[in-house]
């Protein structure tokens, strides 16, 4: 099956641990949600997988080949903070230039996104703002169609509005042409909805790869009288807590209708980020074995 396979790397910065032996496997067809907080590494795998950096330890595979091969790099597209193009760059220019890069960039595609989001396609690169510096790597991230295409942080001066439409149009794109779409972001509950599966990173480190359901269900909240939820949590794999005069608020691992809640405590599922903020808060996280 085609898929892409990191194993063993690491990378580092002078004294700074970015990624520490990262075992991945990224399936063709699914939407993944590539978590962490700032600095967590995440901007360093993607970077390693698109060949931008190179790693200290460890391979990349893409479909069974190098990913430093220029045909296996082919089948990859990174929308990132840095700038690829020319600043003096027309947008209008760059879309009649990207087919040359990408056989199958659909230019009358770009061309429709760039009236829904009101890209001024006569501007050069360097007169746009920030929200249109990103939409207009969005569009072309959108219009490439490749096999893989990562988003590091999408949505950077981004409105209310053009995040929607930015979400709606990559779900129709993906539901139209299928392909592996990895968004890496620290804003979770804008993706929350999108994504099939959760990779969580952790000061250089996985701490979490599974489905959003799956991961969803090994989280809940207990909620009631201080006294009451610390008989409760003994003995459980606590993820934090949260005091307001005398009620407590506990973040556990595990699944509530095996717990026995007692009735005086109120019970709710945890949210994606509420889960993701006590896996990688200050508290020791658990990693996967």
């Amino acid at each position: 099956m085609n898929s892409i396979q990191i194993q063993g790397i690491s990378k580092k910065f002078g004294s700074v641990v970015a990624l520490d032996g990262i075992n991945l496997t990224l399936e063709q067809g699914k939407i993944y949600g590539l978590l962490g907080r700032n600095g967590a590494g995440k901007t360093t795998l993607l970077k390693v997988i698109t060949n931008r950096i190179f790693a200290d330890q460890g391979s990349v595979t893409i479909d069974g080949q190098d990913h430093r091969q220029e045909h296996a790099q082919a089948d990859i597209y990174l929308m990132s903070e840095a700038d690829m193009y020319p600043e003096d760059c027309r947008l209008k220019k760059l879309f009649g230039l990207m087919p040359d890069f990408y056989p199958d960039f659909d230019r009358e595609y770009a061309l429709r996104l760039a009236e829904e989001f009101h890209l001024p396609l006569k501007k050069k690169i360097k007169a746009l703002s920030t929200g249109y510096i990103s939409i207009y790597k969005l569009i072309l991230a959108l219009s490439v169609n490749t096999p893989y295409v990562f988003f590091d942080e999408p949505i950077l001066g981004l409105d209310a509005n053009h995040r929607e439409l930015f979400y709606r149009r990559l779900i129709e794109r993906y539901s139209e042409k299928p392909c592996t779409i990895v968004i890496s972001t620290h804003l979770i509950e804008e993706v929350s909805g999108i994504v099939e599966d959760v990779i969580i990173i952790h000061d250089g480190r996985i701490i979490r790869n599974e489905s959003r359901e799956s991961l969803l269900a090994c989280g809940y909240t207990v909620a009631g009288k201080a006294a009451d939820v610390d008989a409760f949590i003994q003995g459980r794999e606590v993820l934090g807590v949260e005091v307001l005069g005398g009620l407590k608020t506990a973040y556990l691992l595990g699944k509530p209708q095996d717990t026995g809640v007692p009735y005086t405590l109120e019970v709710s599922r945890m949210d994606l980020q509420k889960l993701f903020v006590k896996l990688t808060g200050d508290e020791e996280v658990r990693r996967e074995s």
